[in-house]
């Protein structure tokens, strides 16, 4: 890896979480474990215990008094670690958010255009932001808006529920809708 001056620097090596074996620096620590006796052994017990066994000797409570360590296989350890940690972020949903915007005159068609990609929004698990724009001198329209965002609530019923009623934040009068749990 090249620093900003051209020159090549060492790559700064990962630290493990926990430490192992002869990385683990008291006098005595408290063993837990498989195909162990659980008590307070002399480091280097434990340590000639974990070679007997073939597994590694891992810090699992370092502050304990005295540190509480475990006899395992640290590699397998960290690769179910990895795998567990995989499996929860493929489970946890990304919301999006998607955007629809109006004029508080918006006409018949236009309306129902949108309502339509709004439709296809909640159907996909977005959450929908539905919002009027004021121009100008528009904003004395502010009622129309109102209007227009609580219809479009009550069309898109069936497909979500309204999260925040319509509030005008500016020149904008903005209303959430999120999507309806499948069953």
């Amino acid at each position: 890896m090249r620093n900003n001056r051209g020159s090549y620097k060492p790559r700064e090596e990962k630290k493990d979480a926990h430490r192992t074996n002869n990385g683990i620096r008291v006098p005595e620590v408290r063993l837990v474990g498989d195909n162990v006796e659980p008590g307070v052994y002399k480091i280097m017990d434990a340590l000639r215990l974990a070679e007997e066994l073939e597994v590694d000797l891992v810090e699992i409570s370092p502050n304990a008094d005295p540190p509480v360590c475990k006899l395992m296989d640290y590699g397998k350890f960290l690769y179910q670690q990895k795998k567990r940690d995989k499996e929860l972020k493929a489970k946890s949903t990304q919301i999006t958010v998607k955007e629809i915007r109006f004029g508080p005159q918006t006409d018949e068609h236009d309306y129902e255009f949108k309502k339509k990609n709004a439709e296809k929004f909640l159907k996909e698990g977005s959450k929908l932001k539905a919002f009027v724009f004021f121009k100008g001198r528009s904003i004395i329209y502010k009622e129309q808006g109102q209007i227009l965002l609580l219809r479009l609530a009550q069309d898109l019923e069936e497909h979500g529920k309204v999260e925040a009623m319509p509030v005008l934040e500016g020149k904008r009068m903005i209303m959430f809708i999120a999507p309806k749990k499948k069953k």
